[in-house]
C-alpha cells in the first residue's frame, strides 16, 4: 500500500468512527432528556 492509500484509509476510519460517537451522544441525550420529563410529570 502506498502512503497516501493509508492515509485515505485512517481519514474514511476516523470519519466513521466521529459519525457512530455522534450518534451515540445525541441518542444518550434524548434519553436523559425524557428521564428528566418523566421525573417531573411524577412530582
Amino acid at each position: 500500500m502506498t502512503i497516501r492509500n493509508i492515509v485515505t484509509v485512517l481519514a474514511l476510519g476516523t470519519v466513521a468512527v466521529t459519525t457512530v460517537a455522534c450518534n451515540t451522544v445525541e441518542g444518550a441525550g434524548e434519553d436523559l432528556q425524557s428521564a428528566s420529563r418523566e421525573v417531573k410529570e411524577e412530582i
